[in-house]
């Protein structure tokens, strides 16, 4: 794996952070009650503090695992809600349990600004032909998925956005200052090589390809200095990042040289049948990253369960 090309176009140092705007009322958190899930419901209860946000707490119990009787799992959960309500001050609700399944998850989402589980791989035979929990919960929900790897923080220190200058590149890029104002902000954006595959096959001349790769940067960097300038992220610390080649490897081979605790990417709507044969760039990204990732669908728009929700965002497929 080699490092992408990189550029870092400008800083813009600007003292104090500003504190975003809160994006999240209702923040829904899932857990099967062992301690692999405890640091994703610790990052969800650092995050409804933040941001004043209701945390609702969800039991997920796949097939793969032995789930709990339903009277035990709803003593533990009532007792994990209690511990994050004191640890960190915010209104935790139970949600009720039925199925403990994805089913049951995808209904109770619908009502939620963020959807908060841990990264873990399904290995059971039915997985392998319906996809990962992850993946299936990403063809359903319209709203952000948060798939968290690392240890919880007090905040995360720096958040990668990955973005592909369609107009709702904006939002994605508001939406990561919002998440965690003081966090610094990295913009990273891969150029596509297959059109300068094309001159190559086609005997163009050296120097015209470098003319080529040099406007398609230059054009780059006139685009993320935009939505820099364009964005509430302007009052913080921003780099802005160019790579080239495959924008899922790429961005996290960036998040790993920058050591990026999260990664934001969006995720367009795809048929079941093309993100199995193909696979997005969001779920090429869930298997690859490092830390933990945003996964912001691209169907957002007009879903709103929270007045101060942020409209659809649009990045890397």
């Amino acid at each position: 794996m080699h490092h992408p090309q990189v550029q870092r176009e400008h800083v813009r140092p600007d003292g104090n952070a500003a504190s975003g705007t809160p994006c999240f009322q209702s923040i829904l958190a899932l857990t099967d009650l062992s301690a692999r899930s405890q640091p994703a419901v610790e990052r969800a209860a650092r995050l409804a503090a933040d941001h004043g946000a209701l945390l609702k707490l969800i039991m997920y119990a796949p097939a793969s695992l032995a789930p709990l009787a339903h009277a035990e799992a709803a003593t533990a959960l009532a007792a994990l809600a209690r511990a994050m309500g004191a640890r960190f001050d915010v209104l935790v609700k139970q949600v009720a349990i039925s199925s403990g399944g994805l089913a049951q998850i995808v209904d109770e989402a619908r009502h939620a600004d963020l959807v908060v589980l841990r990264h873990e791989r399904d290995r059971s035979p039915g997985a392998f032909f319906t996809g990962q929990p992850v993946e299936r919960l990403l063809r359903q929900l319209r709203c952000p998925v948060l798939v968290t790897r690392l240890a919880t923080r007090l905040r995360y220190g720096r958040i990668l956005v990955a973005v592909d200058f369609t107009p709702a590149s904006h939002e994605l890029v508001s939406l990561a200052h919002g998440l965690d104002a003081n966090a610094a902000l990295e913009l990273f954006h891969a150029l596509n090589t297959m059109h300068e595959s094309k001159l190559r096959y086609a005997d163009v001349s050296d120097h015209a390809i470098r003319t080529y790769r040099h406007d398609c940067q230059r054009q780059a960097r006139e685009r993320l200095f935009s939505l820099t300038d364009s964005s509430s992220a302007r009052r913080n610390r921003v780099l802005s990042t160019i790579g080239r080649g495959d924008p899922a490897r790429q961005a996290t081979v960036q998040q790993q040289h920058a050591r990026a605790e999260l990664l934001v990417v969006g995720k367009r709507r795809a048929h079941p049948l093309a993100d199995f044969f193909f696979g997005s760039i969001a779920q090429r990204v869930l298997c690859w990253a490092t830390g933990d990732v945003l996964v912001v669908p691209t169907d957002r728009r007009g879903y709103s369960p929270s007045a101060v929700m942020p409209r659809t965002l649009q990045a890397a497929r």
